[in-house]
């Protein structure tokens, strides 16, 4: 999936590319500028993979969210995030029908807007973003299935995303995965 690898850093604004780590941090790309610039450990990161929003029987990955967006608006930009309250509930109607009005705030709603224009202006909204993991991960266990004999194989199975999470401190990956947007 396209979208693995995308962070907010508390503080900066807009969201970020994670591009390598270092000893004491990580190299990020800004999504829109391409501008690359480093991080230390201590930045409080979230990557979007790990953030869900509620509803009222279950919390829905941000993901599937944007891809409902992404459906609606047929791949185009959506709201502007300063749009009127009652435009933002309706565009949060329309996106996670279900959301639960008492847990997801206005500035959740703003939040969501702001980031998927961010995302569709860098070109990570399309078709082939929403790629489902399951189907990716199908395919790469028939070919390692076919290959196993080699030794290599399980290596070259293993995402580099983990890595990353678990270098953002337990901490962080616990509260990023159980909050709220925003």
């Amino acid at each position: 999936m396209l979208l693995e690898k995308i962070i907010s850093i508390s503080g900066k604004p807009g969201l970020y590319k994670l591009v390598s780590q270092l000893k004491n941090g990580f190299i990020i790309e800004e999504v829109t500028t391409k501008k690359k610039v480093s991080i230390g450990n201590s930045s409080q990161v979230s990557l979007l993979d790990n953030i869900a929003m509620f509803t009222f029987d279950k919390e829905v990955p941000l993901f599937e969210v944007f891809e409902n967006i992404a459906k609606n608006y047929d791949y185009k930009e959506t709201i502007n995030h300063k749009s009127s309250e009652a435009e933002l509930a309706e565009f949060m109607v329309a996106s996670l029908p279900n959301y639960d009005t008492d847990r997801v705030y206005n500035s959740d709603i703003k939040k969501l807007a702001q980031w998927y224009n961010i995302l569709h202006k860098a070109g990570y909204i399309t078709p082939e973003s929403f790629v489902k993991a399951e189907a990716e991960t199908e395919e790469g266990e028939a070919s390692v299935e076919k290959e196993a004999p080699k030794k290599a194989a399980p290596k070259a199975d293993k995402p580099a995303t983990p890595k990353v999470k678990a270098s953002t401190g337990a901490k962080a990956a616990t509260k990023s995965t159980h909050r709220k947007m925003g």
